[in-house]
């Protein structure tokens, strides 16, 4: 039996983007020529491997099932077909779409690219503030890696969890709770600000207090923890924010920090990628680069 090896690329780019058209522009193909590809993949399968839902396709149990290992047999035929070359970061000119929390980016800004300019001048960084809503920008590439604390859900999307931080209230100097012990009950008889990329006025905090049969007030949310932080320093609310990440700023404007008195999970930081970057050296540089800015941020602010 012969068979076309193309198919698998061309199913990979199908079971990824559960469009013909995104498939096609994705391998630079015209959407006719995939269309015919994806009539070629059904009669070698059996199976109709996307059906019509609406305006959109879904992908069939069968190709649900068959997903990850096309994926992993695309990257091993990549990985033998393509010649082994050691990553030369001196020539290296590429230009890489990070996106994250905003506490986290000003945390390792400054190292990461304090490496980026002395080891891979070519290179350039955009740094991006957490998008308003899921985004499906990984999958897309319109973004290389994103820094976050949740796991992605996405099976085509890496992942890997770099270290962990912890919530604390934040007060301002003058701040009457910030004297004597920091009960539960004074926590929430506080105003507060949230901070919610998306506008939220709730959040998991809301949830512990009333289990304890306590509510609190809610003035506002903002989009950034610096935002938070610094409405902070100019009134008398209080915001709940990571510790590590947002330690600089917490220093600049002489801002007091306290325990929360109730137990929250710690919150991860997370890396998240999409799996056809698992082998690029480049983007392995890249990952690497800000694991160390991390580290080197530990170091230097602890």
């Amino acid at each position: 039996m012969h068979l076309d090896l193309n198919l698998l690329t061309a199913l990979d780019a199908l079971l990824e983007e559960n469009s013909v058209a995104a498939a096609a522009e994705r391998l630079n193909l015209s959407a006719p020529a995939m269309s015919r590809t994806l009539g070629r993949i059904r009669r070698v399968t059996g199976d109709q491997i996307l059906v019509r839902t609406g305006r959109t396709m879904i992908p069939t149990p069968h190709a649900l099932a068959i997903r990850a290992e096309v994926h992993d047999l695309v990257q091993r035929a990549r990985g033998v077909l393509e010649p082994e070359r050691e990553l030369d970061l001196a020539n290296l000119s590429r230009v890489f779409t990070v996106r994250g929390h905003d506490a986290v980016m000003t945390a390792i800004a400054p190292d990461l690219l304090g490496t980026v300019r002395e080891r891979a001048p070519g290179v350039a960084v955009r740094l991006l503030g957490e998008a308003a809503g899921d985004t499906s920008d990984l999958r897309h590439g319109r973004v290389d890696l994103e820094i976050g604390a949740a796991e992605p859900d996405p099976p085509e999307i890496t992942h890997v969890t770099v270290g962990h931080d912890r919530l604390v209230a934040v007060l301002g100097p003058g701040h009457p709770a910030g004297e004597g012990e920091l009960t539960p009950a004074r926590f929430a008889g506080a105003d507060h600000v949230l901070v919610s990329r998306r506008g939220r006025l709730r959040d998991p905090v809301d949830r512990v207090l009333e289990e304890r049969g306590l509510r609190r007030r809610v003035v506002a949310s903002v989009p950034t923890s610096t935002a938070a932080l610094y409405l902070v320093a100019r009134s008398e609310l209080v915001v709940a924010v990571p510790e590590r990440m947002c330690r600089p700023t917490l220093r600049v404007l002489g801002l007091r920090t306290r325990p929360l008195p109730f137990d929250l999970p710690p919150v991860p930081i997370v890396l998240a990628w999409h799996q056809r970057y698992d082998n690029d050296r480049a983007h392995a540089w890249l990952r690497a680069s800000i694991r160390e800015a991390l580290a080197f941020y530990d170091r230097a602010s602890g």
